[in-house]
């Protein structure tokens, strides 16, 4: 059986930063970023809000995809978000 992994964008109130990552407990991980429970860029940018994520069968895969994610552009990362989230709703009461 393999484990999943996920590579997510989660964003500020104000979406004006935007941080990608990757998990294999997207619900955990994103629960952490909301309450603030670990140091670091998404503490200290507020970045609580998730508009984005993948689903991968495979760490190998989601580590390629987030390395392709975080070298695009801004643009292409508000492309992605927009193709997949046109609101951009915060998707964590989706995955909990």
């Amino acid at each position: 059986m393999t484990k999943q992994s996920y590579v997510y964008i989660m964003t500020n109130y104000n979406e004006t930063v935007l941080y990608t990552g990757i998990t294999s407990d997207l619900n955990k991980r994103v629960y952490e970023h909301k309450n603030k429970l670990r140091e670091g860029f998404t503490k200290n940018y507020n970045v609580t809000k998730l508009v984005y994520f993948e689903c991968f069968d495979n760490i190998e895969n989601a580590i390629i995809r987030e390395k392709q994610i975080k070298a695009g552009s801004r643009n292409k990362k508000l492309e992605l978000i927009k193709k997949f989230n046109p609101d951009w709703i915060d998707l964590y009461d989706k995955i909990v």
